[in-house]
């Protein structure tokens, strides 16, 4: 594989990992009996409101409650143990590479491992790691572009924020050797604490609910590792602007505006009231389609055209 090849690889769950907190609005844990699923919001805006509150405090499994109606969490839930989907994960780009990502960070021995690649192929590569982000965002960008699984909403937000983490992958110290050891250990700590090493089927074994619980002490850490290289996806979340535009009936339509890596982001969210409340419209038509997927491999669709090398779309 060449330098530029293995750089685009490795960059992938960056990517991934960086867009989790924006993308997914849009579109060890606890052993506790997961609780009961919780209504919507009671105004469209707060509907946005609350998912992105429940990110910034990094509780995945609340975010899962409060996306969907009951009913529909409920059919989700079981598909999830069912081995049909890893939803909300699904909603996260290379969401068929996050399992293998934290199985890969969990192995034994995998800080020494991960170190040793490291310096062999990208300590000190800052130029190569540059270039390659201006490759992937543009991928991602022309992907999205053409991708029919995206409404026209999420399609220009979605292009918007590429550009931003593209812009921040650009400039990012990700050649830093002494970043990489200071952040390689703590990433592995989180993800042996997960208890989900053992690929797609350990997060069927646990369910939704404590998979995500277990998730959200990673998410976490990855966030903090992340303000290393210049990307606050806290400061994000938590600067986020949220306003009514209009409503209709059971429709409405709300302004998203939010700072990303230093660049601005606006974006509409669509939003449906269901049982006298309110969620995501897109976010329900995905969830939708995936509690009643066939069961989920954690392999990339045959039927998709192949991207970048080391790349798989979602």
């Amino acid at each position: 594989m060449s330098l530029i090849r293995r750089i685009i690889a490795a960059l992938l769950p960056v990517a991934a990992m960086a867009a989790v907190i924006a993308v997914v609005v849009f579109v060890g844990g606890c052993e506790r009996s997961p609780p009961a699923p919780e209504a919507g919001a009671s105004a469209p805006e707060q509907a946005v409101r609350q998912l992105i509150d429940d990110l910034h405090h990094n509780d995945l499994a609340a975010y899962a409650r409060h996306a969907l109606p009951p009913e529909l969490h409920a059919r989700m839930s079981a598909a999830w143990s069912e081995g049909h989907t890893i939803w909300p994960l699904t909603e996260l780009p290379l969401d068929d590479r996050l399992p293998a990502f934290i199985g890969a960070l969990a192995a034994p021995g995998a800080e020494t491992a991960l170190l040793a690649a490291y310096d062999r192929q990208f300590a000190g590569a800052d130029r190569e790691l540059h270039s390659a982000a201006a490759t992937l965002g543009l991928f991602a960008a022309q992907y999205i572009s053409s991708a029919d699984e995206y409404s026209e909403a999420e399609r220009d937000h979605y292009i918007q924020l590429i550009a931003a983490l593209s812009q921040w992958g650009r400039q990012a110290p990700l050649g830093d050797a002494a970043k990489a050891k200071q952040a390689v250990p703590r990433l592995v700590a989180a993800a042996r604490l997960t208890g989900l090493a053992g690929g797609v089927e350990s997060f069927h074994a646990a369910g939704m609910e404590r998979s995500l619980e277990r998730l959200g002490p990673f998410s976490d850490r990855f966030k903090q590792v992340l303000v290393g290289y210049g990307l606050d996806l806290d400061q994000t979340l938590a600067g986020a602007g949220v306003n009514l535009i209009g409503r209709t009936g059971d429709s409405a339509r709300v302004a998203l505006d939010y700072r990303i890596a230093g660049q601005p982001v606006s974006a509409v969210v669509k939003v449906e009231r269901r049982d006298g409340r309110w969620y995501l419209t897109d976010l329900l038509r995905h969830a939708e389609a995936e509690a009643g997927a066939l069961p989920w491999t954690g392999e990339p669709d045959p039927a998709e055209p192949e991207p970048l090398p080391g790349a798989t779309a979602r």
